[in-house]
């Protein structure tokens, strides 16, 4: 049970404390509590505590799509707040939906890109989906994560709206595809007219030493889903996407998607003051320095059978078996050290 935490560190009600390598699942990349997200919050909060979901903007909302757009590597971009991962997954797919009139999605396997109902349909793992695979969308095809072009060439057509894709597969297992993968898969979108969505979730804002994963290859995606560590802490994000697919949502009436608390102005706050860090203190640099340590200190001591992979700081230790790895999550804990165990149960 979390009492506290500051940085790296969580301290339990004990009073054991641990260093945590998961950051949060990933959320807290500028560290837990950061003291210039700390003080936005309570400033934020003397002007306005929440606002009016998409009806009327706030200045830091209009400020951080700013930002976003500048940072982002989509052409001509434009903004649309999600309060989830999964939920910017979902717009990002019904926006290529909106704008191209097609039906189908490719996903590939392993992906995560969230639980709820749409964003599950693409994610691969058995165990989430098994139970609710009767209600999922049958609109989607699936391929293995960095599998030959030609086979995605090959499912490639008219009725293909969108493929999505993590630059870097995380949580399934730190998958890092062979150089020019992306780069060729973004391609193939182009000349088929599906738009390249990037779930960029967990890889973005340095995680992996550059601003956002496909910035490796110089991929410029035509949808961007990004979250976790946006919010420094407090639950936000986005899909950053081409102003001409965008446009598919001015069809007036209803909304067609939004949220009681999409971009809340505390969460926009923290997510300023979030992106001043992580370029005032060069984190996507450290991020780079961060890896070549782990694989400098890990390369000579690694357990039989097992391999190392990642960029940045994004690293993944597989091993021979679950039960190995569900062993070694528990024996770091018992020394102080918070890990995660991804992949397949």
């Amino acid at each position: 049970v979390w009492r506290a935490a500051c940085g790296a560190n969580v301290l339990d009600v004990d009073g054991n404390r641990f260093l945590d390598l998961t950051s949060g699942f990933g959320a807290a990349a500028i560290g837990h509590r950061h003291p210039r997200v700390v003080a936005e919050i309570p400033r934020q909060a003397g002007d306005l505590l929440h606002g009016l979901g998409d009806v009327a903007a706030h200045p830091a909302r209009i400020d951080l799509a700013a930002r976003l757009c500048a940072l982002a590597p989509v052409d001509s971009p434009r903004v649309h707040f999600a309060v989830s991962g999964a939920d910017a997954v979902e717009i990002a797919w019904k926006t290529a939906l909106l704008a191209s009139g097609r039906s189908r999605l490719l996903a590939f396997d392993p992906g995560y890109h969230g639980l709820s109902f749409g964003a599950l349909a693409a994610t691969s793992r058995r165990e989430f989906r098994a139970p609710f695979l009767d209600q999922l969308s049958s609109h989607v095809d699936r391929l293995p994560f960095a599998c030959p072009l030609a086979l995605v060439a090959e499912r490639l057509d008219s009725s293909t709206a969108a493929v999505i894709v993590e630059p870097i597969v995380g949580r399934e297992g730190v998958l890092v595809p062979p150089e020019g993968w992306l780069s060729g898969l973004a391609r193939l979108c182009r000349e088929a007219g599906a738009a390249l969505i990037l779930d960029e979730i967990l890889t973005g804002f340095g995680r992996t030493g550059r601003d956002f994963a496909c910035d490796h290859e110089a991929v410029r995606p035509d949808l961007l889903c990004c979250g976790k560590a946006l919010g420094g802490g407090l639950p936000i994000a986005a899909v950053v996407g081409r102003a001409d697919l965008m446009e598919a949502w001015r069809r007036g009436g209803e909304a067609l998607h939004t949220g009681t608390f999409v971009a809340h102005p505390l969460a926009c706050a923290a997510a300023l003051a979030t992106l001043d860090v992580i370029a005032q203190e060069q984190l996507a640099r450290r991020a780079v320095e961060i890896g070549r340590r782990i694989a400098a200190a890990l390369a000579s001591a690694l357990p039989a059978r097992s391999c190392l992979r990642g960029r940045g700081a994004l690293w993944g230790l597989e091993l021979p078996d679950a039960e190995s790895a569900a062993r070694l999550v528990d024996r770091l804990r018992q020394r102080g050290l918070l890990a995660l165990r991804g992949g397949p149960s």
